[in-house]
């Protein structure tokens, strides 16, 4: 038995040696003195295991009310073993702890079993599932970035609705006992209270149609637009209802929930993509080993999804083809590239800066000529001066990309980065039009040249009630928007379908091909809409209502196409890089609304002939005016928090937490290196041991 045990003892200690000998073994024991020295100051020198058992036992004692067993990584016997002790360390607790413990534990499985129910609930479910079941996650991403855009809306609109349309209503149609509240003005000239309303004589019968396309005539006294809530409050019972204070918080309140709402479902996709910023042998690793989509069940999707596979490792060779490339560049190749580049760039700035003012001179001339008489002109004309700047801005929109994408080839970047940066250009346009738009209709309202300009402060004449105005202008992008969506799908993808389905034999319709789906030009399409949204919803209350409506036919429409009319692009996005994408272009989206939103509130006066403010020089003098008729003690405290002695404080503790942050971010991705460093030395063990082993297959083979 002795020898039993010597030989065992003896043929251990070599083994131990040989694993001493591990790339991974060897790289550990060079930090382990500074460990060792670390826990004998500390007297809490345990082997690992022990260590982690005993750490972990103490920490399910410490939390016992709180804690889970499945947050730890342990194997079922190990979490059998614990959940054992938690059990028999149940009994010594009190009747009270025993009690909170239950009652915990029975809050989270209702918890669990309601948003399980909630699941089933949303808007769309099924549909977003098949088509994630046929098209992948990338499609999917879109129809669920879609879904958030109609549910965001809705919400907008309730706060609207709950904050001023339902008063109004109320007080209206007598429902309730209120009344409405005028305040004589003060210090304005009669003529800038002066509004003429449109004549209800004899009225041909297309006007009705370009009233409603347009939003004026019946539509423009509606509640649809701003002039109609001309009411200074509502008088109920016991209180006074201040309905242009409600009408700015409102704006404030769907401006805040939409930062809100975007910020917080772009900080899951950022974590993945901060995740994924992986060296290039990593990235061919996850496409190779990591890149399938599991939810693929259909067999031409999963024929796209092979060639997408194949489409991206060609495209990151390339990348490494033009890494090498850059690197191999002589000083003469440099500058002559960079001095292509800034002309190219000059050339698309020539570009934008052409199709604003394509946009400033058709807004000017549709101003202009948008007062005429309806019957000095024919209904096509008076249609397409009314809508000149919603064809230009759409003309500008197709006309752009196709002059970026045939820029971007002589500009020499890698296919990755000539994708992000066409679609940064595309973003920049869309977007930059509608700005264009609103601060040229900003221009012609603060500009004239007569006495009335001077006594009202905005051009009177023109625009007795320009927040009406600007309204109709953002309703009229809206359903030009929406039309031209329907009849690109109705009158040209369809009939283009029909072509390549039965005329597949012609050489032109083989070159013209197919509708292609691409996610990139949709997601840019509703995202223009949303921004549209945001800047109207101001001077329109009723708009994200319809915006609510449009995205939900959208909807419906664009699935109808993805599946008879279009086929899914062969440059696909993975679903955690695309909602984060999308999210950040709706994010650009919403701070180029709120620029022109807090000029308009904040210099241009508002209209002393309708609309809530008459009483006010501008929008955000109710906030003022508000605060004056607190107690003196809040009043102080408010002009304390807004003073410059709060202010340098509070900018100085932001800077220290965000530089806190940025040490935490420094230290979790130094961890991340770390554990890159372990799989590192990991693959290195396998070849180690692969290599000891064929060399012991070898000796055997030789003895």
């Amino acid at each position: 038995m002795q020898e039993n045990l010597s030989l065992d003892s003896s043929s251990f200690s070599p083994a131990v040696n040989f694993l001493q000998e591990l790339p991974s073994y060897r790289s550990i024991a060079r930090r382990r003195t500074t460990l060792l020295s670390r826990d004998k100051q500390s007297g809490t020198l345990l082997k690992p295991a022990d260590s982690y058992r005993s750490h972990l036992e103490g920490e399910i004692t410490e939390n016992l009310n709180s804690q889970s067993i499945r947050k730890y990584a342990l194997n079922i016997s190990e979490k059998r073993r614990l959940r054992a002790i938690q059990e028999t360390q149940m009994k010594y607790l009190s009747e009270w702890d025993q009690w909170k413990r239950y009652s915990s534990k029975s809050w989270k499985r209702f918890l669990e079993k309601t948003h399980e129910m909630t699941r089933h609930l949303e808007l769309w479910r099924e549909d977003i599932r098949s088509i994630e079941g046929k098209f992948g996650t990338g499609i999917q991403s879109y129809f669920s970035f879609l879904r958030f855009l109609v549910l965001l809306n809705l919400v907008i609109f309730l706060i609207i609705f709950v904050l001023v349309l339902l008063p109004v209503f109320f007080t209206r149609y007598k429902i309730t006992n209120s009344t409405f509240v005028s305040i004589p003005l003060k210090d304005t000239d009669m003529q800038c209270t002066v509004y003429p309303v449109s004549s209800s004589g004899l009225v041909y019968f297309y006007s009705y149609i370009i009233d409603l396309l347009s939003g004026t005539g019946f539509l423009e006294e509606t509640s649809l637009f701003y002039g109609h809530y001309t009411i200074d409050g509502i008088k109920f019972q016991n209180f006074t209802y201040d309905l242009p204070l409600a009408y700015l918080i409102s704006t404030i309140a769907y401006l805040a929930l939409s930062l809100l709402w975007i910020v917080k479902r772009s900080v899951e996709g950022f974590k993945v993509n901060l995740i994924r910023s992986e060296e290039h042998f990593q990235s061919y690793c996850n496409k190779i080993f990591a890149g399938w989509d599991f939810c693929i069940t259909n067999r031409s999707m999963a024929d796209l999804k092979h060639s997408s596979l194949r489409y991206e490792l060609r495209a990151d060779l390339e990348e490494e083809r033009i890494r090498q490339k850059i690197a191999q560049r002589t000083s003469e190749e440099t500058i002559r590239i960079y001095s292509l580049r800034l002309f190219l760039n000059c050339i698309v700035l020539a570009v934008l800066a052409a199709c604003f003012y394509a946009i400033y001179l058709a807004t000017t001339f549709s101003q202009e000529h948008m007062k005429k008489e309806i019957d000095k002109m024919v209904f096509g004309e008076n249609l397409l001066i009314l809508y000149l700047p919603s064809i230009v801005i759409t003309l500008a929109n197709f006309i752009t990309p196709i002059i970026f994408a045939k820029i971007i080839h002589y500009e020499d970047y890698s296919p990755g980065f000539e994708i992000r940066l066409t679609i940064l250009r595309c973003v920049f346009m869309r977007l930059a039009t509608i700005c264009v738009l609103v601060f040229t209709l900003g221009s012609k309202i603060t500009s004239c040249g007569d006495t009335t300009c001077e006594l009202c402060g905005y051009n009177q004449k023109l625009y007795p009630c320009w927040e009406t105005q600007v309204g109709q202008e953002m309703y009229k992008l809206m359903i030009f928007d929406f039309i031209i969506i329907l009849a690109v799908t109705l009158f040209v993808d369809f009939p283009r379908k029909l072509l390549v389905t039965y005329c597949s034999s012609w050489k032109l319709i083989q070159c013209w091909g197919q509708q292609e789906f691409a996610i990139p030009d949709n997601v840019l399409g509703i995202v223009y809409g949303q921004t549209i949204c945001w800047i109207g919803a101001f001077f329109s209350p009723l708009l994200p209502a319809i915006a609510t409506m449009k995205f939900i036919i959208i909807f419906y429409v664009k699935e109808l196409s993805l599946l008879y009319t279009c086929r899914p692009s062969p440059r696909q996005f993975r679903a955690s890089n695309s909602n984060f994408f999308f999210l950040l272009v709706l994010l650009i989206g919403l701070c180029l609304a709120i620029i022109p939103l807090t000029i308009s509130m904040s210099s241009i006066p508002s209209s002393k002939a309708c609309g809530p403010f008459t009483s006010y020089n501008t929008t955000w003098d109710v906030i003022p005016m508000t605060v004056t008729t607190f107690p003196s003690s809040l009043q102080a405290v408010i002009h304390g928090i807004t003073s410059e002695a709060f202010a340098v404080p509070f900018f100085m503790i932001i800077c220290l937490v965000m530089f806190y942050f940025i040490a935490l971010a420094g230290a979790h991705k130094r961890v991340v290196l770390q554990l890159r460093e372990q799989l590192s030395l990991e693959s290195r063990d396998k070849r180690y041991l692969i290599q000891k082993l064929t060399e012991a297959q070898q000796d055997l083979r030789g003895q």
